[in-house]
């Protein structure tokens, strides 16, 4: 009796581990589901889960009672539960968030994401799709094709995915009527020839009911092809393009638990690499060869693009996070300028000018737009002017970063050619990108050095640079100040240049507005030319009203610590308001004037200036005394 039990656990055991061996071999697809609200898409992916068996008893159990809880439509089971994950999802019948879930068949694993539908998180299926093989693009049968299913089909194409379901749901509401899903092919092939879809596979479902999902429907009898589970079964996917491509590894990481080991770990973006083999570290010309390839389970023969590994190299060579290990032979471009298509996804618009943080594999730069080229509407694909992108807005722009930056073409290598920006005052994640090319003049104009530095200028000059930044609302007082600190320095044998928001209009910024977009680029330029008039040794006053914080701090950032000084001309608007002999308060609140700073357009004061002006306490001439004592050390 006891070998029988003995032999029969030896008999699971194996049993078990043959399933193991099986599973661990199968191919993995990453897919996503998307479209417009209420498309269906939790519903699909519900189905897809308890159809294929990957709902454990005590789930089912609480989805039972959550499904009679909200109310199913008379159906008993709610199978948009098992994905609608967060409270507010499951009250409003949406989805918010990407949800992840994994399960698998006989024949595949499968990693499914179930991104939202509504416009105001199109973001969060961009992120979604940046990993995905595949999409299930899902249509209301009863609606056809909306512009949220066109944004996502383009969105879809643009991060690379090839590989397109056109899932036609809620063919039970339409009495599976081919006539319906044939007339919605028609107008969505019409669409996919415009954005470069090749080829689709389309299915009429139904995923409260189950039709063609997992199983033939004799409901739609007129379809012969496969079912949804079938189809995400046998798709081909392409596994091997980025080993085959070159050697790409960026460095995430520099290892140096003891001073006798000093690697660098990342994860391989493409190719292959072995000990032997020649490198080049990227930004830079630095050359070695790989000594050891190390991982937690041993040292390897070789490694190829997925895998996290450690580099030793046969030289003690300067290589630190976000640098690119390439083969010596075949280096990576780089460049500080590009041509990008940029999906925005804040609610606060992209402002050409404005500098942004971009995170590129694993190197961060601050970057601005220099253009914007063009704006793409999602239902024609006609190109379009602007100057700005609002939310969800796709833009094909120019770009520049704040330092040279290794790279591939997106379409060539996702890792190193997909970015992120960030707004550098809240740290949210306000776009995603896509480098197309790098722009020729980055590379054909390289930074001339000139003998006479500014250093050489500020000593014959014998002071020390400075930009004074006087900030402060119209009326305020801050081009009156300016001018007596000028005079003062002028008095003490200072050498200075005062430039003034009014006169800088009349010329260099002639051609530029009051829109926020324009009001950056104004600063952009005046920062630009105060930084050459710091190099030519002088002291340098701006008198503007330069009402955002980031375009401020970007100017600051153009010099070296110290020699930026923010003083705040620190006037109530009630004050201001009095003093303008101008009439220009009154011209706005009358909406004559538009986009007026402090009364249709913000001021946002300094939060940490070097030196704050209370003008409810101080005279102009005053004022003036008290910046020229508090930077009289500092000349």
């Amino acid at each position: 009796m006891a070998n029988d039990i003995y032999k029969t656990d030896e008999l699971i055991a194996r049993d078990i581990d043959a399933y193991l061996e099986k599973h661990q071999h199968k191919t993995m697809l990453r897919f996503i589901t998307c479209g417009s609200v209420d498309d269906g898409k939790s519903t699909l992916i519900g189905r897809l889960l308890y159809d294929s068996k990957m709902i454990f008893e005590d789930q089912l159990a609480v989805l039972e009672a959550d499904s009679k809880r909200v109310g199913t439509q008379g159906q008993e089971i709610d199978f948009a539960l098992l994905v609608d994950g967060l409270a507010a999802e499951r009250e409003q019948g949406i989805t918010i968030d990407v949800a992840y879930r994994f399960f698998a068949t006989d024949r595949r694993k499968f990693i499914v994401a179930d991104t939202p539908g509504h416009e105001q998180y199109t973001r969060n299926m961009v992120t979604g799709a940046s990993t995905a093989d595949l999409a299930v693009i899902l249509i209301d049968a009863r609606k056809g094709v909306l512009t949220q299913t066109r944004r996502h089909s383009y969105l879809a194409h643009l991060v690379g995915i090839r590989n397109i379901v056109l899932a036609i749901n809620k063919m039970d509401l339409v009495d599976y009527d081919r006539a319906r899903y044939d007339g919605i092919i028609g107008d969505y092939r019409a669409f996919a020839d415009q954005i470069g879809v090749g080829s689709f596979q389309a299915i009429p479902i139904s995923g409260l009911k189950g039709d063609n999902i997992t199983s033939k429907s004799d409901a739609t009898p007129w379809y012969q092809g496969p079912t949804l589970l079938e189809y995400l079964e046998t798709v081909e996917i392409d596994q091997t393009r980025m080993i085959e491509r070159p050697f790409r590894m960026a460095v995430q990481w520099v290892n140096r638990p003891n001073l006798d080991f000093r690697g660098f770990s990342g994860q391989i973006a493409s190719g292959w690499i072995k000990p032997g083999d020649a490198v080049r570290i990227l930004p830079g010309s630095t050359t070695s060869t790989v000594a050891r390839i190390v991982t937690l389970d041993g040292d390897l023969s070789e490694a190829g693009a997925g895998q996290s590994v450690t580099l030793t190299l046969a030289d003690e060579i300067d290589c630190s996070r976000g640098q690119v290990i390439t083969p010596a032979d075949q280096p990576l471009e780089v460049a500080d300028q590009f041509e990008a298509t940029i999906v925005w996804m804040a609610e606060e618009p992209m402002i050409p000018g404005r500098a942004y943080i971009m995170k590129i594999g694993t190197t961060q730069a601050t970057v601005t737009v220099t253009d914007e080229k063009y704006q793409v509407n999602v239902n024609t694909m006609a190109h379009e002017p602007g100057k700005t992108l609002a939310l969800n807005g796709i833009g094909v722009c120019n770009i520049a970063t704040s330092k040279a930056i290794p790279f591939e073409p997106y379409a060539e290598n996702p890792d190193l050619g997909g970015f992120i920006l960030i707004d550098r005052l809240n740290n949210a994640t306000v776009g995603a990108g896509m480098i197309h090319f790098a722009l020729r003049r980055s590379h054909n104009l390289p930074w001339q050095t000139i003998d006479v530095d500014r250093t050489a200028h500020a000593a014959i000059k014998n002071q020390q640079p400075r930009l004074l930044w006087l900030t402060g609302l119209s009326g305020s007082g801050k081009t009156t100040i300016a001018n007596l600190v000028e005079k003062k320095l002028h008095a003490m044998g200072r050498h200075t240049f005062l430039l003034d928001g009014t006169n800088v209009r009349q010329g260099l910024n002639k051609d530029l507005g009051f829109t926020d977009a324009d009001r950056v680029e104004n600063i952009r330029r005046i920062g630009e030319v105060a930084k050459l008039m710091t190099d030519a040794g002088l002291i340098v006053l701006t008198a503007f009203i330069s009402p955002f914080r980031s375009e401020r701090r970007m100017v600051r950032q153009l010099f070296p610590k110290g020699e930026f000084v923010e003083i705040f001309i620190d006037t109530p608007i009630e004050v201001a308001e009095r003093r303008d002999q101008k009439g220009l308060y009154e011209q706005a609140r009358r909406g004559d004037l538009k986009n007026f700073t402090g009364i249709d357009s913000a001021y946002e004061p300094p939060e940490a200036p070097e030196i704050r002006i209370d003008t409810t306490r101080l005279s102009a001439e005053e004022a003036a005394e008290a910046i020229i004592e508090s930077l009289s050390m500092s000349f």
